[in-house]
């Protein structure tokens, strides 16, 4: 008993130890592949936040061209009148800008603010609208103080020079109010200004009112408000025709005036606003080239003997 006893301990000891000779190669490579796919897992979590990280730096670039375009679309069409106002503060002569370009503006970007309540825009393009109107109604404030300013100054001199008895000095008032059209836009006042334009206002948003749910109507009101600013550059334009030069007129204002034009259009492509907006820049894209080419045609080939009169038709413009 003891014997078979014994023989059968020596069998099972036997049989473990082939079995576990025939496990090993098996264990051996558990523990082996185990550690592989810690490391591809390990990789593949680099990758992974390696890929995070660019989406996030694409993203943050992206982000900060956004921001640098739209403030370039809000401010950029205020930048051409700052020097322009440091110019006619310094001087006290503002000869050089013509408030008609103050007019045209100031229309235009009432009926653009007004056509957002009849058809969706970037709400970057409204900012723009309110600044621009700020701007305008600063430039006609300055303006206004000058030009007064000047006209009394004159009539001072006419006074000193005709050694009048006279101590009083008077410029003659034009208002607003007297609803004379040959002094229109010419008011001694810029409150008079500010009643046009709030009588503007007022009429075209009662308009705007009652025909809203018309859709020629609200179409018709987009079209008008970009293309009366589109047509701002064409009395310089013409302006140029009629003198055979461009004398006078700075090259350098003009090409920010395409320069700015261009990236306008191009934002309004980019950013699918209504069809005015993008037909119109590109109608003053083509006026802009138009004056460029002027410049090139009448320097090569000049027409006339130059005068030394500087055109003031359109010293400023939106960009």
């Amino acid at each position: 008993m003891k014997t078979s006893a014994i023989k059968d301990i020596f069998r099972l000891q036997l049989l473990r130890h082939r079995l576990e000779s025939t496990l090993e190669p098996l264990h051996r490579l558990f523990h082996l592949k185990r550690p592989e796919n810690q490391t591809q897992t390990s990789v593949r979590h680099l990758k992974m936040e390696d890929g995070e990280l660019f989406d996030q730096v694409v993203s943050i670039s992206q982000s900060v061209v956004s921001w640098v375009a739209a403030g370039a679309m809000v401010f950029g069409g205020v930048v051409p009148y700052i020097p322009q106002y440091r110019d006619i503060r310094r001087s006290q002569n503002a000869e050089g800008f013509s408030t008609y370009v103050c007019l045209v503006l100031l229309v235009a970007n009432i009926l653009r603010v007004l056509f957002r309540f009849g058809r969706y825009f970037e709400t970057l393009l409204l900012w723009q609208s309110f600044i621009m109107i700020a701007t305008m109604l600063t430039m006609l404030n300055l303006c206004t103080n000058v030009r007064v300013a000047t006209e009394l100054s004159t009539k001072r001199r006419s006074f000193i020079a005709t050694d009048s008895k006279d101590e009083e000095v008077r410029v003659p008032k034009r208002l607003f109010l007297d609803f004379d059209w040959s002094s229109f836009w010419l008011w001694s006042r810029f409150v008079d200004y500010l009643q046009c334009v709030l009588a503007f206002t007022v009429a075209a948003a009662y308009v705007t009112y009652v025909l809203l749910d018309s859709a020629l109507f609200v179409e018709t009101l987009g079209f008008l408000a970009v293309f009366t600013e589109a047509m701002l550059g064409t009395p310089q334009l013409y302006c140029n025709f009629q003198n055979k030069s461009t004398e006078g007129m700075s090259i350098k204002m003009v090409l920010m005036w395409t320069s700015g034009d261009t990236f306008k259009t191009g934002y309004f492509l980019m950013t699918q606003a209504p069809v005015q907006f993008w037909i119109c820049g590109l109608l003053q894209v083509f006026v802009d080239f138009a004056i460029l080419f002027q410049v090139y045609y009448y320097s090569r080939y000049p027409q006339k003997p130059v005068s030394h009169t500087v055109s003031h038709t359109t010293s400023a413009k939106a960009l």
